[in-house]
């Protein structure tokens, strides 16, 4: 018999229809992902910091409060800079008041108060409310919003946060938004993500908007 009297066995894969290769890789898939689950069991307070030029930041904090509120977690929020402009979520979660405290806190931009130790005070009034439910363990979640630019101007010491935060109920959830996370911050961090800004309407000359940004 020569080499070319030989035929090779078809493979059984060749036979596979699309829908049976696709569901014999989620399978395999499958396999993998139950047992990377079986082997995540701990469960802990964790330190989410949202950060980066991006639009999201806020928004993806109260989808976690939400979330909470759908468990029936109490949730503590302040707010460190928007304070001077309504927005439709303070009034969403304001209706869930047996579960959601919201402090509003701030007094609007930092290049529209144009004063630092009126912002500095202002933060430090804020921070008071914040301390405060980062020692109560009835607070599942506490979002301190905006709370990066603030320590970015350096209106508030990085060192007492994070001395706060280390020190939380073991259970609590910490969310801390803002452009421009400080490094320290980002390594005690379990959870860091940064919104990228890719395209925003603002500088095509689109205004903000209900619904969109407040």
């Amino acid at each position: 018999m020569t080499d070319l009297d030989v035929t090779a066995a078809p493979s059984p894969e060749a036979d596979e229809s699309e829908d049976d290769r696709h569901k014999r890789k989620m399978a395999k898939k499958k396999a993998v992902r139950d047992r990377i689950m079986t082997e995540k069991q701990v469960e802990k307070g964790l330190i989410i910091v949202n950060t980066g030029a991006g639009k999201g930041k806020s928004s993806a904090a109260f989808g976690m409060a939400l979330r909470c509120v759908g468990h029936g977690f109490r949730v503590g929020i302040v707010q460190f800079i928007k304070g001077a402009m309504h927005t439709a979520e303070r009034d969403v979660l304001a209706r869930f008041e047996d579960l959601v405290t919201f402090r509003t806190m701030g007094e609007g931009f930092t290049w529209e108060t144009q004063d630092r130790t009126r912002d500095i005070a202002t933060a430090e009034r804020a921070w008071a409310e914040a301390e405060a439910m980062l020692t109560n363990p009835d607070f599942r979640m506490v979002i301190l919003d905006e709370i990066n630019i603030v320590l970015r101007y350096e209106y508030l010491t990085l060192d007492r946060v994070l001395t706060a935060l280390a020190n939380r109920p073991s259970m609590q959830h910490v969310v801390l938004t803002g452009r421009n996370a400080l490094p320290p911050l980002v390594e005690a961090a379990d959870l860091v993500t940064e919104m990228t800004l890719v395209k925003h309407p603002f500088r095509s000359g689109v205004k903000a908007q209900p619904g969109v940004e407040f």
